[in-house]
């Protein structure tokens, strides 16, 4: 395969695992990071690091061509600017900065976009009524980049909740015993990192566009049984769960429950998933170290 161009806009827990199997491939990536340091390392890794704010449109002017972008962008709150800022408007910056002869645009919302509440299964096709702000944002984004000229180009990866190495909610909490501020019931719907950028390289190479898909192991879960699981890997007591306060965070995302349909991501994208329910790919992140006995001296 020939060598091509990708350029990365949020290069973090995602966009980094994605970047490396690029790299792996032998293509030439581009990373973009507000970060000095992060650039050191960026281009310690192999990476190409490119000094850009996506919510200062003037730092965009020399953002360099590519074929393929990965637009993967968190959401830090301490930062400064609005969720929307960032992923609405932060967007429209990077689309009117972009050059070259762009094929491919894959965009990495969120689940979040479904406001159901009842445990309904949803898929590519369910209303999108969000009712968190962040959800609100990623649908709106979606919308932008479809009105885009680039849109004709997208991908968009509604990704259910990641997890992975150094990313296991209230993993302390559980350690501890205290009680889990959340619910017991809901669903959860969960994708392993790993598996979510094998997808993106496997979306990208889709012969049609554009396409949407709802990225999740297909397996969804109760929030008592999955944390029930983590307990039992860290051999800590059984998780307790008490009602959140109505104004944190916590209780608007714990409002939602609905079971994400991954059927057309396994049938047009043919990813066989490596952690095909939270029960490996837990296992696969808290299994104790494996401490080999030195051979003889």
């Amino acid at each position: 395969m020939a060598k091509q161009s990708k350029l990365v806009i949020g290069c973090g827990y995602l966009g980094l695992r994605v970047a490396k199997l690029w790299l792996a491939r032998g293509d030439e990536v581009c990373a973009v990071t507000r970060s000095l340091q992060k650039a050191e390392q960026f281009s310690a890794q192999g990476l190409r690091p490119v000094l850009a704010d996506i919510t200062d449109a003037s730092s965009l002017r020399q953002l360099p061509p590519a074929e393929t972008v990965l637009f993967a962008v968190g959401y830090d709150r301490a930062a400064g600017p609005s969720i929307h800022d960032v992923y609405v408007d932060g967007l429209r910056a990077t689309l009117e900065a972009l050059t070259g002869d762009l094929q491919r645009f894959i965009y990495v919302s969120s689940t979040g976009v479904y406001g159901q509440t009842g445990g309904e299964i949803v898929d590519e096709n369910s209303p999108c009524e969000p009712t968190r702000e962040g959800g609100r944002a990623c649908l709106a984004a979606e919308q932008l980049l479809a009105q885009h000229p680039v849109g004709d180009r997208r991908i968009v990866l509604r990704l259910a909740g990641l997890y992975g190495p150094g990313r296991v909610p209230r993993i302390e909490k559980i350690r501890r015993g205290d009680p889990v501020p959340a619910p017991s019931t809901g669903y959860l719907n969960l994708i392993h990192v790993d598996d979510a950028a094998r997808i993106v390289l496997a979306a990208e190479d889709r012969l049609t566009a554009p396409q949407t898909y709802c990225v999740s192991d297909g397996y969804p879960t109760m929030r008592r049984d999955y944390y029930t699981e983590v307990a039992r890997l860290l051999d800590a007591p059984p998780p307790r769960f008490v009602e959140p306060s109505p104004e944190m965070p916590v209780a608007r995302r714990a409002a939602s429950s609905k079971r994400i349909d991954n059927q057309k991501m396994r049938r047009e994208l043919t990813v066989e998933l490596k952690y095909p329910t939270y029960r490996e790919g837990l296992a696969a992140v808290l299994a104790p170290p494996v401490v080999r006995s030195p051979g003889p001296s």
